[in-house]
């Protein structure tokens, strides 16, 4: 590419030290800050929204958590777009982003320490009893019982991708045996940290032999769904489901009705199909639920993480090498 300037417009409210590590990268960079405009727009902010039109009329990238609304039409300059999450799917909902030209990349990767480590803290509460122990503590009730321990238990990771993979290293750590679907294997093989990686077309069969089922894939049309009552009900009943991916990835009606009923013995859940989570769902009131409010891949640096992610691909995309994380429009990662 030339040395001409390109302007960016960044989304998300970041911090000075953010803002001038991203001015840091070329001094061909001409950023503006439009976080405040766009949550002026959100509430209703016509003033706001003609200023943001402006900007957008003359931006080449955008970076951020959230996208203005009709961004192709407003940006017509517009060829790439650095989101701060590894999820793509809220932004692929509109179809004239999904099938224009412009690229869109994320910061996949990030995640994979905090949510691998989110993901055997539950294993960890299931298998020594902290729901049972929240629970007597709140009633002032005195139980002992048998925990277990996860060493020689079996667990089944739909989806390795950098979180499933993180995922299978920390269980082997705890002497589990690994079992993994990836949607590109042809066949089952070993892979590392993983004893048996099959093909998607086996995972009631990775269902049925696992202790602890975690779901870590993204959600796109082909796997919308893909967790429902036949799924469920190929787990054993003591069985634990654990899902970090996305809340559309399983029917949560067949999942509710699993947890009411025994054909599972609990899950784990940090996303769900509406979020919040309405005030009416059965899942508020099921003892064998553990709850967290989308948070697993959260840390305190989040932003800084993120960010340098984002200068590598700044740099890359300056001078015209192939950028990072970028993703598959149609395939939806």
């Amino acid at each position: 590419m030339s040395a001409r300037p390109v302007n960016l417009l960044i989304t998300a409210p970041l911090d000075g030290a953010r803002l001038e590590r991203i001015k840091s990268v070329s001094s061909r960079v001409r950023l503006t800050d439009a976080s405040e405009l766009l949550r002026a727009e959100g509430k209703g902010d016509a003033a706001a929204a003609k200023k943001l039109d402006a900007l957008l009329a003359e931006t080449e990238v955008v970076y951020g958590f959230r996208l203005p609304q009709h961004l192709v039409r407003r940006a017509p300059k517009l060829k790439w777009v650095q989101v701060m999450s590894a999820g793509v799917d809220r932004f692929l909902a509109d179809e004239e982003f999904r099938s224009s030209g412009i690229m869109l990349t994320n910061v996949s990767g990030i995640h994979a320490v905090p949510i691998g480590e989110f993901v055997l803290g539950l294993m960890l509460m299931f298998a020594k009893g902290a729901p049972q122990c929240f629970e007597m503590k709140q009633q002032r009730r005195w139980q002992r019982f048998n925990p277990t321990v996860l060493r020689s238990k079996t667990v089944g990771i739909v989806g390795l991708g950098s979180i499933g993979r993180e995922v299978a290293r920390l269980c082997k750590a705890f002497g589990m045996r690994v079992l993994a679907t990836r949607r590109s294997v042809p066949r089952s093989r070993r892979a590392r940290y993983v004893d048996l990686l099959v093909p998607p077309d086996q995972l009631r069969q990775l269902l049925a032999q696992s202790d602890f089922v975690v779901l870590a894939l993204p959600l796109t049309p082909e796997t919308k769904g893909l967790i429902g009552e036949e799924e469920l009900r190929s787990m054993k009943p003591t069985a634990y489901f654990i899902n970090i991916a996305r809340g559309e990835v399983v029917d949560e009606g067949a999942l509710v009705r699993a947890l009411e009923e025994g054909w599972i013995a609990g899950a784990g859940l940090d996303v769900f199909a509406t979020e919040p989570l309405p005030p009416d769902s059965r899942l508020w009131g099921l003892p064998n639920v553990i709850f967290s409010p989308h948070i697993a891949g959260g840390m305190e640096d989040y932003a800084q993480r993120a960010t340098e992610v984002f200068c590598e691909n700044l740099r890359r995309y300056l001078s015209g090498k192939r950028l990072l994380n970028l993703v598959d429009k149609r395939r939806g990662y």
